[in-house]
């Protein structure tokens, strides 16, 4: 089942709400279909009686409820409640020791961004807004101070970082989260089993707090809220992206532009030439993978921070320590005072400074929160405050100065060292924004919102360390082209500016929800929180947007582009399962064909790839018409991506009975979380499914011998009053505050022989009837010989055409957008490490 390269069926997942808004509830019909999370170790077998129709879509059915008596804490509680300690963190338990590297880990991949800004804020801000005097250099001082303290500091160590999905960061990680809390999202393949993984570790709005179910409530109920809050969504994502094409534009242009202060002989041209090497190598060891690069890099971003602070602290002494009093913000308010106009310009410089707090978040899914605040509290900001500070105290001394101004801030002696140091850190800041951008692109595949691209796990060890060699070549490539385009270091930096904001502010908006519906915090809090940072963010995005004519307009056409190619795809995925599930085949049509479906079964197991979660695909109809016969064990199998980071082993397959017990057919559901790898071979793959669909048999037949004792048991009590308890293999016991099945089936016929088409004469038999015991062992034989017949794996391709009667919008987006994008994404085959003669593939085009 292959590499995790493989986001083999990510475009029909998205915060999978469901189609027919059925919650959490105990369906049951008189077919026999009964639903079980399948565990796959036998010595701990997590029971889930939950019985769920294939083709159930009443909404009329009274929720029920499992109420767990057992003294051990079961992952399967049916509201998922919070369970104390049942967070995982890959990080928590190392030593002393492993705690260090990681620390120069962090700093090599997440800090390298914010650290490289001394290189070139002030000098971008004082070419937007020349030097008049002293004031302005405390003023523009202040407001860079005030910047660090406000974005970096108070919005995302203290609180953004807070907003993480179990660890995950970014736009997705936050859209994930509001996703498991609120049916948001637009593609419809939600299960009411999903929210009984162990990670998803709901907190249910309490009801006394009504402003947080209103919420939920409005959201799940407003169409255009719902595609308001993805597009949002997807707009931060495509900033983020364009962030990775700039910050290495930015950081090394600065780094290498300090030639010019050290060699008179360099001119820009040459600046320009040597930067695009630097990037060409910076892109060419991105595969070598997050571990490797940052302990490789993580000592010299900590002596990048050091020099930092060094020439700081020596400037201050030497020049002019009086500029500590910018940490008085009333210098901000005499700056704009002098000259407003001038100092609004300043502003898209100033920004330059908080530029990299957004990979504080977005790269999180590699390190641990704490270990990111901790460091950037103690080391980056100090660090950061002094370089800025030392700058500014050079500046008072030699206002002639500002263009360069950290390169000229050096000690002579140290300027070759510091200069190399200074490339270094660069590079390192580049790849901040790169890993950020792989770890943003890797959820939104997982979440159907971008065409599938391999990925290559660099890590091991860590689950979330990724390469996806397509982007890293595409961003490259975007880079040179900004480079050579935008050779000035001001219409680079303005351009940095624009993609940085827009990341910012949709994260604002995002937090803003996760606030009110998740946190359920005051609302004074609320509005206090989104009113300021978002109000000061757009006030930085106003000064950006006036430069944006200067060239930095190269980056928002390549956002735009993103953000449509993610929109297209995701439009195109909720048409295309909305398609299925309208033309999936009917259990009537089944009944008809009898237990044959109508045609030859031949010795073996068909696993069917396709993306419905309930009901039979079409495409399996087309496979019935096309193929001379069809498998005796058929096995309709959905790659599932729910809106968690990490589905657990012991959770992954999800079976139930999708006919009559006589035709063997079954669905495997298998959920994977967008953090999740998948690095199965198709053996161990079969091997996992097989044994999986064996414990949910004997678990179903031990459903029915546990009923079949009630019914002896039972007293004259009312029906539907009556409930029962489970004993599941692991000890656990289960009270089930619901009616029996038998309440719901019919008299005259046993759940095992459910109807079929065919009109049954009653024959006397000469046979006694099957055991439960003998019928289990039967139905066990005949899947040990079906899996020695071998295993075909048949894969339906479903495109898609827009209608003759169609707009010509959609038409356009349909036939060729769409269409390119899936002609030249991963296919489903790819991810599969499946010999060719174990596969059967048929085509199909659904007309939308």
């Amino acid at each position: 089942m292959a590499e995790e390269g493989s986001s083999e069926r990510s475009e029909i997942n998205g915060g999978l709400p469901s189609m027919d808004s059925t919650e959490s509830r105990w369906v049951f019909q008189d077919e026999d279909d009964s639903e079980f999370d399948v565990d796959e170790d036998d010595d701990n077998v997590r029971h889930r009686a939950t019985l769920d129709s294939e083709d159930e879509e009443d909404d009329d059915n009274a929720e029920q409820r499992l109420i767990r008596t057992g003294p051990r804490v079961d992952s399967f509680d049916v509201e998922a409640l919070e369970v104390p300690g049942a967070q995982r963190n890959e990080y928590e338990d190392f030593s002393t020791g492993r705690k260090i590297i990681l620390a120069f880990q962090t700093l090599g991949v997440v800090f390298g961004d914010v650290g490289t800004s001394p290189l070139y804020t002030f000098s971008v801000m004082f070419s937007k807004a020349p030097i008049d005097g002293n004031e302005d250099i405390l003023g523009a001082l202040s407001l860079v101070l005030y910047t660090l303290i406000l974005i970096p500091l108070i919005k995302y160590v203290l609180v953004v970082l807070l907003a993480n999905d179990d660890g995950e960061g970014g736009t997705f990680a936050l859209y994930s989260l509001i996703c498991r809390h609120a049916k948001v999202s637009l593609l419809p393949n939600q299960l009411p089993s999903d929210t009984r993984i162990s990670s998803f570790r709901l907190k249910v709005p309490s009801p006394e707090l009504e402003r947080s179910l209103k919420i939920k409530e409005r959201l799940e109920a407003s169409l255009t809220l719902k595609k308001l809050l993805l597009t949002l969504v997807l707009a931060g994502t495509s900033m983020v992206i364009a962030d990775g094409v700039v910050t290495p534009a930015m950081s090394v242009v600065s780094a290498v532009g300090g030639l010019k202060v050290g060699v008179d002989a360099i001119n820009h041209e040459q600046v320009v030439m040597i930067s695009v090497a630097f990037i060409i190598v910076l892109f060419s060891v991105q595969k070598y993978g997050t571990s490797k690069v940052g302990l490789a890099v993580g000592p010299a971003l900590f002596i990048w921070f050091c020099s930092l602070a060094g020439i700081g602290i020596y400037n201050l002494v030497k020049y002019d320590s009086s500029v500590l009093r910018a940490f008085n913000p009333v210098h901000i308010y005499y700056f704009f005072k002098r000259d407003s106009t001038k100092a609004w310009y300043s502003l898209g410089g100033c920004l330059l400074c908080a530029t990299g707090s957004e990979a504080m978040f977005a790269d999180l899914c590699y390190f641990s929160v704490r270990s990111v605040q901790l460091t950037f509290v103690f080391l980056v900001l100090p660090c950061l405050l002094l370089g800025y500070l030392g700058q500014a105290a050079y500046l008072m001394a030699n206002q002639t100065g500002a263009d360069q101004v950290f390169f000229h801030s050096i000690p002579d002696g140290a300027f070759w060292a510091v200069f190399f140091i200074a490339n270094i850190a660069a590079l390192i800041a580049s790849r901040a924004m790169t890993t950020a951008t792989f770890s943003c692109i890797k959820q939104s595949m997982a979440l159907g919102c971008f065409p599938r691209l391999k990925i290559v796990h660099t890590s091991r060890k860590f689950m979330g360390q990724i390469y996806i060699p397509v982007i890293n070549w595409f961003l490259l490539v975007v880079c040179l082209i900004s480079v050579y385009s935008i050779s000035n270091i001001d219409e680079i930096g303005n351009a940095y500016g624009i993609a940085e904001l827009g990341v910012m502010m949709m994260t604002t908006i995002l937090v803003t929800i996760v606030m009110l519906l998740i946190w359920q915090i005051n609302i004074i809090i609320v509005l206090s929180f989104i009113i300021f940072f978002l109000g000061l963010e757009l006030v930085f995005f106003s000064s950006v947007l006036w430069s944006v004519g200067d060239g930095s307009w190269i980056i928002l056409v390549f956002a735009v582009i993103m953000f449509l190619i993610m929109s297209i795809w995701n439009y195109g995925s909720k048409l295309k399962y909305e398609t299925e599930v309208k033309q999936k085949l009917s259990m009537d049509l089944m009944r008809q064909l009898g237990s044959n479906l109508g045609t030859m079964r031949a010795p073996g197991i068909g696993l069917l790839y396709n993306e419905l979660v309930k009901g039979i695909p079409a495409i399996f109809g087309h496979f019935l018409t096309t193929l001379p016969a069809i498998h005796s064990m058929v096995i309709f199998v959905c790659i599932k991506y729910v809106p968690v980071p990490v589905v657990p082993q012991s959770e992954r397959f999800l079976f139930r009975r999708v006919c009559p017990k006589g035709f063997h057919i079954f669905r495997c559901i298998a959920r994977y979380g967008y953090k999740d790898v998948r690095k199965e071979n198709h053996q161990t793959f079969e091997q996992l499914l097989i044994e999986s669909l064996e414990k949910f048999i004997r678990r179903e037949a031990q459903e029915r011998s546990l009923e079949s004792d009630g019914d002896c048991d039972s007293d004259s009590e009312d029906e539907t009053s009556r409930s029962r308890v489970l004993i599941a293999p692991n000890g656990s016991v289960y009270s089930l505050g619901v009616p029996l099945l038998a309440d719901f089936r019919e008299t005259d016929r046993p759940i095992s022989e459910a109807s079929t088409s065919e009109e049954v004469i009653p024959v006397p038999s000469t046979e006694p009837p099957l055991t439960a015991e003998q019928s289990l062992e039967r139905e066990l034989s005949f899947i040990h010989k079906a899996k020695e017949s071998g295993v075909v794996y048949l894969l339906g391709h479903g495109d898609i055409r827009a209608r003759k009667d169609s707009w010509f919008i959609k038409k356009l987006i349909i036939n060729y957008f769409y269409a390119f994008l899936r002609k030249n994404c991963r296919r489903g085959i790819a991810n599969l490490s499946v010999p060719h003669s174990h596969l059967m593939q048929v085509g199909m085009t659904y007309m939308v």
